[in-house]
């Protein structure tokens, strides 16, 4: 009996840390929505500013992974990010509040812009702050790119897909999911021949 009680308390106490760290999540998302412009790969900079480097509650290889698969499924690739980041850092409510939180301000400039939007098309001063914004952002995501690259190409076949599939990008009609599951294809052949060889699995 006192072990039935023991372990329904860590499952309480395991269930309020959860509700706990999704309420900080759904605080750090509503504030870096407000002003996270770029689309999701500007959300992933700052994720990897604060949670890899200040916080190190991840790493940039974890980051990458959430990254990848976020950018891979279906819909909104900052949406899918922080769904996939929630959920790693807080389970369920953390995916559900994450996600909440990062909306809500974007729906609520979106309210804004839609109501004055003649104001804000004709408006010069706005034109030209969007474009500091535009040319802000390229640095800001760049600088996140440099830092978890090398989480990405650890080994001469990374190169090689990295290679490929830029070529097949910029020279080729062929969907960019196509190259995506094919680059997940020999990755996943090369670990096999990898593990059937003895070998190390990269």
């Amino acid at each position: 009996m006192a072990e039935k009680t023991a372990k329904t308390e860590k499952a309480l106490d395991h269930k309020n840390n959860q509700w706990k760290n999704a309420a900080g999540l759904f605080l750090y998302f509503f504030r870096i929505g407000w002003y996270t412009f770029g689309g999701g790969l500007s959300i992933v900079a700052q994720i990897q500013h604060d949670y890899v480097e200040k916080k190190h509650a991840l790493t940039n290889e974890e980051l990458l992974d959430l990254t990848s698969v976020g950018r891979s499924l279906p819909g909104v690739m900052v949406g899918n990010v922080s769904l996939l980041f929630g959920y790693h850092m807080a389970g369920v409510p953390g995916a559900l509040l994450s996600v909440l939180g990062l909306s809500l301000p974007p729906i609520a400039i979106l309210t804004l812009v839609t109501y004055l939007y003649t104001w804000f098309r004709e408006n010069e001063y706005v034109a030209r702050a969007l474009k500091g914004v535009r040319a802000c952002v390229v640095p800001v995501m760049f600088s996140a790119t440099m830092k978890m690259y090398p989480a990405a190409l650890r080994d001469w076949i990374n190169y090689v897909i990295l290679f490929l599939g830029v070529l097949l990008l910029l020279f080729t009609d062929i969907s960019a999911i196509l190259i995506i599951f094919g680059a997940a294809l020999t990755g996943l052949l090369v670990s096999f021949l990898r593990r059937k060889r003895g070998g190390l699995d990269a």
